[in-house]
């Protein structure tokens, strides 16, 4: 669609009226979807309502339908939960409830609604649609208040899905709202019982949500190198009690001090029969005779502040809905809005639905190879990878040797997710009976020869780790060429594999240059995009994007709090990121900010002082606080200084002005549970493309890889991953500003704007495309 289209939607919608509410389980980034949808339909001139406590407040009417003005989502993106509360609603199963939500919604005016829940719910949401004709047609044959007139104002009702649930078990989408913040929940209390567990060398067994699906237990077991998990969909084999036990005793033989199992609360076996965490517990103790703990997560999973991931998504779903609802016909089909990509997709609501029943059927049916594969590219993909780390574990006192040496540097600033990625690229190449060789910062080290031997236990214990065990720097290769070859060809290293940011792919494309002079670095090379900025040419993420995000917003959010207590206040955040602005722009979404300024989009002193009466006429209504963000590298001359004071100036009188700088605080910490699977599913796909490479390129006794190919950056587009030779990616690369010339992330900042009440163009919005649910499209295979 084009800009010239949105347009003419803005001036077509006013007076329509559309309403939002949210049903079923609650889930963390329903407010933030909330908001989104509020603040889009009054920005297109539509009357928003907010509908409490889901389709129970739809059949009830009276004060469950409230009017929404922009102030009324103010300061509700980072709550869990959900503001218009959500309830179980038999009534409205029934025709009669039905047929008392539909007299309310017309009462309103109402013929557009987003509903943010479940399969369940989206599901009546459909049956109210499709019903809906001869539920006015019966309110006027009874004489209940609907003329006939009204009704035919009023005949066609559009609906529009937001998939709201934990679990993520819907088809169609890659992420369902409140799963990545569930996640973010399980590995607070991972991280938490492991440091007791190693002192008290105990085995847990950790019960998490999911019913029906094992997406959380799946995704937790990788981020966090669990012993053992059970999920419904793959059920164990016969006689996986021994081999369980086999593995735990195996573990504690090499060192370990602790045993993580991580069990789906809907687990089963081959026979179908529930698997329990106290029988799992009970069976560890008797046979095993190790101190074992049960820990029920329960409906911690559901609470606490949304993740950085779920209030974009939410977000950015959201207003998608809204234009989705304004668009549709009486021919239109209900859509629900999900993710594929990074980018808001429109799916057939029936379709997800139906799709989403038949991983219920296989799993019935005990097709569980088959189940897996229905779940999506992306939830098999994670089994797979989970299946193969967990056979190294078992085959770990046994593995082969061949003629190979990987070594693994990082290189650049320190990003959470390096260690993961790390600890399985070493796992994996010592399972292709590899050598490896840890390099001590960077370039510097292999030119310095701070080389040493890396076992399998050396890296145990690495994926929850933050910063970078093995040492970084951002030193370049260029002037250290000789001692590297040296060093190269000392260890007799046979391949490279460089975790970092800019600089690893710069170093990369200079060792592969000099190529030339030096036959020693002719050997497969392979970077894996690790930085905070996310701004290596080629790829959508680079690990230890997601942390920074998550680390920024919640110093925000604090920030934010600091002035719950005080009015009229705005601040002045400065954020990392160097030249590229995806770090700022991100967290200016994820916390609801009035502006984010950045070097791609240029600013001027008519932009500031926009910014400022906007902020200033925003201080006269109920809104008391505003914040405001700024790339580090933004401009030149408009320091966080310069628009301190200015602020602070042309504020006074109206409000006051404060300034903070985040720091590194955006590297520290740990991992996210994005950036700890994200990193351990491209550390196996690196040494999977290594040790293809050297099969390829080994010739009379050495290896021997010169071609373009053979240097290359892990990349992730959309949903495909690619190894792009560096050499492909100079023309995508501006390297005076170190970053992409072109930046997928960039449309964000429409809805940045929109959302902030600012009047923009919709020129740089990207509308979501119609895509169809089959077992084909969901069987892609996907990292993320």
């Amino acid at each position: 669609m084009s800009s010239v289209d949105l347009e003419k939607l803005k001036m077509t919608c006013g007076g329509r009226a559309m309403a939002v509410l949210t049903s079923g389980g609650d889930a963390q980034g329903m407010n933030a979807a909330v908001r989104a949808v509020t603040r889009m339909g009054i920005y297109v001139g539509a009357k928003v309502y907010l509908i409490y406590e889901g389709y129970q407040g739809l059949v009830d009417g009276g004060d469950n339908i409230k009017l929404a003005h922009w102030h009324s989502v103010t300061n509700i993106i980072q709550l869990g939960g959900t503001i218009i509360g959500s309830a179980r609603c038999k009534a409205f199963t029934t025709r009669e409830g039905r047929l008392a939500a539909a007299f309310n919604l017309v009462q309103k005016g109402i013929t557009n609604l987003c509903v943010c829940g479940g399969d369940g719910s989206l599901t009546g949401a459909n049956i109210f649609r499709t019903e809906w004709s001869s539920l006015l047609d019966e309110l006027v044959q009874k004489g209940k208040g609907i003329t006939d007139t009204l009704s035919k104002q009023h005949n066609h009702l559009n609906i529009v899905g937001l998939v709201g649930s934990i679990d993520n078990d819907f088809c169609g989408t890659d992420m369902t709202i409140g799963a990545d913040s569930a996640l973010h929940r399980i590995m607070e209390i991972i991280d938490a019982i492991m440091t007791t567990a190693q002192s008290h060398q105990r085995t847990f067994v950790l019960e998490v949500m999911g019913r029906h699906c094992g997406y959380l237990a799946l995704v937790s077991a990788l981020a966090s190198g669990a012993d053992w998990l059970f999920i419904p969909e793959a059920p164990p084999q016969e006689g996986w009690e021994d081999r369980m036990c086999a593995r735990l005793e195996t573990s504690r033989i090499k060192g370990s001090r602790l045993n993580i199992i991580i069990i789906a609360e809907g687990a089963i076996d081959r026979n179908g029969k529930p698997i329990s965490s106290t029988y799992v517990k009970d069976l560890v103790v008797k046979r095993l005779n190790y101190d074992t703990r049960v820990t029920v997560l329960g409906h911690v999973q559901r609470g606490g502040t949304p993740s950085a991931f779920d209030r974009i998504l939410s977000s950015k779903l959201g207003v998608e809905a809204v234009i989705a609802l304004m668009e549709a016909s009486p021919d239109t089909p209900a859509c629900v809005i999900g993710l594929s990509g990074n980018h808001a997709v429109r799916l057939p609501l029936m379709e997800c639905v139906e799709m989403t029943k038949l991983v219920q059927t296989a799993m019935n049916e005990k097709r569980f190879d088959e189940a897996v594969k229905l779940r999506g590219g992306s939830f098999e993909n994670n089994w797979n990878i989970y299946k193969l780390l967990s056979k190294l574990e078992s085959a770990c006192l046994c593995l082969p040797q061949s003629n190979f040496a990987v070594a693994i540097l990082n290189v650049g600033a320190p990003a959470a997710g390096m260690n993961a990625a790390v600890r399985s690229a070493v796992r994996l190449a010592l399972a292709h009976g590899h050598k490896v060789y840890g390099v001590h910062d960077g370039f510097q080290g292999l030119a310095n020869g701070a080389v040493f031997e890396m076992e399998w236990h050396t890296v145990a214990g690495w994926t929850g780790q933050g910063s970078s065990l093995l040492g970084t720097k951002r030193t370049l290769p260029s002037k250290l060429l000789e001692k590297i070859a040296e060093n190269i060809t000392k260890f007799n290293i046979s391949a490279l594999l460089v975790i970092g940011g800019f600089e690893a792919y710069r170093g990369v494309l200079e060792l592969f240059e000099a190529r030339g002079h030096y036959d020693e670095l002719c050997i497969p090379m392979c970077v894996i995009p690790a930085t905070i900025s996310n701004n290596v040419p080629g790829t959508d993420f680079s690990l230890g994007a997601d942390t920074a995000v998550n680390a920024a917003m919640e110093g925000c959010d604090k920030i934010k709090q600091s002035a719950s207590g005080t009015k009229r206040r705005v601040f002045v955040v400065e954020t990392m990121g160097g030249y590229c602005g995806y770090l700022a722009t991100s967290t200016g979404i994820a916390v609801g900010a009035d502006a984010a300024y950045i070097f791609e989009d240029p600013i001027n002193i008519h932009d500031l002082k926009t910014n400022v009466e906007h902020l200033a006429e925003k201080m006269k209504k109920d809104i008391q606080r505003g914040l405001v963000l700024r790339n580090e590298k933004c401009h030149e001359y408009y320091t966080t200084d310069f628009i301190h004071r200015l602020y602070s100036s042309e504020g006074k009188g109206i409000f006051d002005c404060r300034v903070n700088v985040l720091g590194h605080l955006q590297q520290g910490g740990a991992p996210s549970p994005f950036d700890r699977n994200y990193g351990t599913k491209l550390g196996v796909r690196a040494i999977q493309w290594i040790s293809k490479k050297l099969t390829e390129h080994f010739r009379q006794g050495r290896v021997f890889a010169n071609s373009p190919e053979t240097a290359s950056v892990l990349t992730l587009k959309r949903k495909v991953i690619s190894f792009v030779p560096v050499t492909e990616l100079k023309d995508q690369t501006d390297f005076e500003h170190r970053m992409p010339k072109v930046q997928w992330w960039y449309n964000l900042r429409t809805m940045l704007r929109m959302l902030a009440k600012y009047q923009t163009s919709f020129c740089d919005y990207v509308p979501g495309e119609i895509e169809h649910v089959t077992r084909r499209s969901i069987s892609i295979d996907v990292s993320g």
